[in-house]
């Protein structure tokens, strides 16, 4: 895969068997945890969802979608029967999951609902998110061995989702914030999230010190959700040096990534997975 973002030192570039996905440096150096975020490349979807699209909930061909799981499950590593999905709702409600709750969504019916971050401390419960332009979060906490991945579109922003998650992950499994390591992955970025005064208003109403992470362009703001989750996740007791942030936007890389707002809606879903072995 050409590394269009060879600056950027923190991410890996990985084609295997056709598929393309990006794994994260500092959650590399952890051998008992699996991870990737896909692209939009290696799969078989047609047309608008071409070709590694993720979602089922789509008009895409169902047996399409479960030929691209069946590549990237072969491609990364983890088993598609070990696959627990979220279904996402945009708000900043986080499950629990564990062994029980494998498969869920994918190779059988889940009972997963209003939910877009899942936490687990078991083995082989691999925790799936869905994307296209809003940001992926991983979580690790190397001490207590407990995972997290959190779906952050602007409305689970605005509630903070991430810092929910950080502190489900203290209360549940006693995790202490400072030993938690954070991945905040490619999404749309400020230069491309643009949006009207309404949206503003919510962030500043519900978050006071968003306001410099704002800026007004003509009739529009654009605001870094980015940096909104990773000071909010400081704010929470992570510290800076571990949270690793990719600085990455999907729009402005629509040929690599699915992008809702680059493509029109019309367009597929990417992918954040991660496994404890």
């Amino acid at each position: 895969m050409e590394s269009r973002f060879r600056e950027n030192d923190g991410i890996l570039y990985v084609e295997n068997n056709g598929v393309q996905f990006l794994q994260f440096k500092s959650l590399l150096k952890y051998k008992n945890i699996t991870h990737c975020f896909t692209t939009r490349n290696g799969g078989v979807s047609k047309n608008e969802y071409s070709s590694l699209n993720l979602a089922f909930n789509k008009n895409d061909d169902k047996k399409n979608v479960y030929e691209n799981f069946k590549r990237l499950s072969k491609a990364v590593g983890i088993d598609i029967e070990n696959m627990v999905f979220s279904n996402q709702v945009h708000d900043n409600k986080i499950k629990v999951v564990g062994r029980e709750d494998r498969g869920k969504g994918i190779v059988r019916e889940s009972d997963i609902i209003g939910i877009d971050g899942l936490i687990t401390n078991e083995k082989e419960v691999a925790l799936v998110t869905f994307y296209a332009d809003c940001v992926p979060v991983f979580l690790y906490d190397s001490v207590k061995n407990v995972i997290g991945l959190v779906h952050s579109g602007w409305r689970g922003t605005v509630k903070e989702i991430s810092k929910v998650a950080v502190r489900k992950m203290n209360e549940f499994f006693h995790c202490n914030s400072e030993d938690i390591e954070v991945v905040i992955g490619p999404s749309i970025g400020k230069c491309c999230f643009e949006v009207h005064e309404n949206v503003f208003l919510e962030f500043k109403k519900e978050i006071s010190w968003s306001r410099g992470y704002s800026e007004k362009v003509n009739s529009k703001w654009h605001i870094d959700l980015q940096g909104i989750i990773k000071k909010s996740l400081m704010s929470e007791g992570i510290r800076e040096e571990n949270i690793y942030n990719s600085g990455i936007c999907t729009k402005c890389n629509k040929d690599l990534f699915f992008s809702h707002r680059g493509d029109k809606g019309k367009t597929g879903t990417l992918a954040a997975i991660i496994q404890l072995k």
